[in-house]
């Protein structure tokens, strides 16, 4: 990784300074926080000192005064204002916010910091289904997942993708005898269709499989005769097996592209990848005490996790017959990636109708010992998606709605869009557009929404150019890159002896929040509050387009100067927008 430059922003240089002053002025109060926040009055506001006041019995006001007397004379504040009854309003100077700018746009990174102490994360998203089409309820695990990790590896962490596949089951034992009896009906074309082949195929066998496993007790019992071959490592059957993974790989990737993310085959690690593991996990819980036997399965109880007849509920590792539950799976999937990956931070992006099941799984971890304060596990739960009318989002004839489907018409409805607004482009041109906004307008109408919360999917409002949308963002990068080529040769340049009008503070104001905003998301996994930084960036640049001429500007410095803040918005906005996983096309 690059070296980042050290651009101290101005929230922290103004912060220290508050502090220092704080600690001079009064002594008897030792060491305090100013309470630095944004302000509408000011640039910042200081609130602190009220809380001082009260712990030294003094006169809030007079105290204030104190302090900003106690504040030497620097280049970053221009004023300070005590108001109301004792908060400090604080201007910056000019000068220093376009100096900090600067030093912003110098760095490859524009200034963002690595971590301090980065480890190592294992992040479980997009956790697709063998045989199984994917649906509307896959989307948000994979998009949310993906900016997670984009994220925390641009903070400077490491992070390992796990991809966590259903992969393994009783169902398996129907899917492979089936095939075993009528071996070509997993022949299809390749090319470019061969996602949509493979699944197609898939879902003929199953549908088919299931009818005759329904009708003929024969087959049934071949099937659960299957089941034991294929959990006993018959080399037959687990060729098969194999060949129903490799077939529904092709279908994930071709899903996956489609939602412009990247899916390496090494990160997809299901559920049978840990088989080796389970009795081992379940023998490792009962010597240790953790799990102990309930009616012939190995169960784990929990004081606060009780059923609707106040009766305890328990996570059931190994059920009465022998086989292995989820937790037994994901217990394994934890020893993994702690033991052998040396993870210090476990993130699962699940449904939050999970939420009982991974506080359950969790607790065991750290009863046993493989969770611990230096190794955590968190759940990055996240809501449902919900059709215009609040319900669950479905087709009219009341079924799951397919992914690909959804992304096609979202595509479809944004190259209308571009093609509406294009000037200049071909029709070659219009579709890739269309592509990258249609794509972009679904992940950012789930990423600039809480994670924890349900949305309503709308494509209407996801595509359209107003409001807190994607488009929104991407026209406002693509606006300034027309500038940038029509500015000819002249090049933007920062000038710190210019007076920076109220829209040109506003902005560069913002645009020194991008690394604080940045570590907050990595830290809170919130990717919703990058999305509303960028919103809000989009936002305060049509304001300064509005109020500030560019290439009209009074002198050659000033139009040097606006340029100079159209760039650094740019890059701001093209860097932000990449990390959640969303083109910026230069031209729309």
């Amino acid at each position: 990784m690059p070296e980042p430059v050290s651009v101290t922003s101005l929230a922290s240089t103004l912060q220290q300074h508050l502090s220092d002053a704080l600690t001079a002025a009064l002594p008897d109060a030792g060491v305090s926080d100013p309470l630095l926040r944004r302000s509408d009055r000011a640039d910042f506001q200081a609130n602190g000192i009220l809380a001082l006041a009260k712990k030294l019995k003094g006169n809030p006001r007079e105290l204030a005064a104190t302090v900003t007397a106690a504040i030497p004379a620097n280049e970053l504040i221009k004023d300070i204002e005590v108001s109301g009854p004792g908060f400090l309003n604080i201007r910056l100077a000019d000068r220093a916010i376009t100096e900090t700018l600067a030093a912003r746009a110098a760095d490859g990174r524009l200034g963002v910091p690595f971590a301090a102490n980065p480890g190592t994360t294992v992040i479980d998203y997009a956790q697709p289904n063998v045989a199984k089409e994917m649906h509307v309820g896959h989307l948000r695990s994979a998009v949310i997942g993906d900016a997670m990790a984009k994220i925390m590896e641009f903070e400077g962490e490491t992070v390992v993708r796990r991809h966590h596949i259903g992969d393994w089951g009783t169902q398996y034992g129907m899917l492979i005898q089936y095939l075993i009896e009528h071996p070509h009906e997993l022949d299809h074309e390749g090319g470019e269709a061969a996602g949509e082949a493979a699944m197609s195929a898939l879902n003929r066998i199953y549908k088919a499989s299931r009818a005759v496993f329904d009708s003929d007790e024969a087959f049934k019992e071949r099937s659960r005769d299957r089941v034991v071959a294929l959990q006993s490592g018959d080399p037959e059957t687990r060729a098969l097996w194999q060949q129903f993974v490799d077939e529904s790989k092709i279908y994930f990737y071709s899903v996956f592209n489609k939602l412009d993310m990247e899916i390496s085959d090494p990160d997809i690690v299901g559920e049978s990848a840990y088989n080796d593991m389970l009795e081992e996990t379940c023998r490792l819980l009962e010597e240790s005490g953790v799990a102990v036997r309930s009616e012939g399965a190995l169960c784990v109880f929990f004081d606060d996790v009780k059923g609707p007849d106040g009766n305890p509920v328990p996570l059931i590792v190994k059920k009465t017959n022998g086989g292995y539950g989820y937790a037994a799976t994901d217990l394994s999937a934890i020893r993994n990636r702690v033991q052998e990956l040396k993870a210090n931070t476990l993130v699962y992006v699940v449904d939050a109708r999970q939420s009982l099941h991974f506080k359950m799984v969790f607790e065991t971890a750290r009863r046993i010992g493989w969770l611990s304060d230096e190794v955590k596990a968190y759940q990055l739960a996240f809501g449902t998606v919900l059709g215009k009318d609040g319900k669950p989002f479905k087709t009219r004839e009341g079924e799951t709605v397919r992914l690909e489907d959804l992304l096609d018409e979202a595509t479809e409805r944004a190259s209308a869009v571009v093609r509406e607004k294009a000037q200049d482009l071909t029709e070659e041109e219009i579709a890739e557009r269309g592509t990258q906004v249609g794509i972009g307008a679904v992940k950012y109408a789930d990423l600039s929404t809480s994670a924890s919360r349900d949305y309503k999917f709308d494509l209407d409002q996801m595509v359209s150019l107003n409001g807190d949308t994607s488009v929104y963002l991407q026209y406002a990068y693509a606006r300034i890159q027309s500038i940038l080529r029509k500015a000819g040769d002249t090049g933007p340049a920062a000038h710190p002896e210019l007076a920076l009008a109220p829209a040109e503070r506003t902005l560069g104001l913002h645009l020194d929040r991008f690394a604080e905003t940045l570590s907050e998301v990595a830290a809170e996994y919130a990717p919703h509050k990058l999305a509303a930084y960028l919103y809000q960036l989009a936002s305060h640049y049509t304001t300064f387009y509005a109020e500030c001429p560019v290439l009209k500007a009074e002198t050659p410095a000033h139009i040097e100067n606006r340029l100079f803040l159209c760039e650094l918005t740019a890059r701001t906005l093209h860097q932000g927008m990449e990390l959640l996983g969303i083109r910026t096309p230069e031209r729309l």
